[in-house]
């Protein structure tokens, strides 16, 4: 997969050094009244598509960032809860049976037994 792309950026490099030679061309640029760049063509377009993304790139870096924050969280988290679940679980003992209070005196339902 490497290669591949290794292979499409150099293409890409030569489709633009073959634009830029063909194209390289003195423009006058007005930057506002009373000020005049004089620049070549492919200069000015580099310059016009930087100018465009660097922007959108601080903008893509920025949600990774957050996105990341928020992932690294839900996994400390996760790892939190595992760490609770997997823990060794001591045994709790049944309480004592309490004996029934020797009253004499029996209800109708339950059978009374007398040594």
């Amino acid at each position: 997969m490497g290669i591949l792309r290794t292979i499409i950026w150099v293409l890409l490099t030569a489709v633009l050094v073959i634009f830029a030679m063909a194209n390289w061309l003195p423009v006058t640029v007005t930057i506002w009244p009373g000020q005049v760049l004089d620049t070549k063509l492919p200069v000015l377009i580099l310059a016009a598509f930087l100018i465009g993304s660097v922007p959108m790139w601080i903008a893509l870096r920025t949600t990774r960032w957050s996105l990341k924050r928020r992932l690294d969280t839900s996994e400390r988290q996760l790892a939190d809860m595992r760490a609770l679940a997997n823990r060794p679980v001591e045994p709790v003992s049944a309480p004592a049976p309490t004996p029934a209070p020797a009253t004499g005196t029996a209800s109708p339902s339950l059978p009374l037994d007398i040594p």
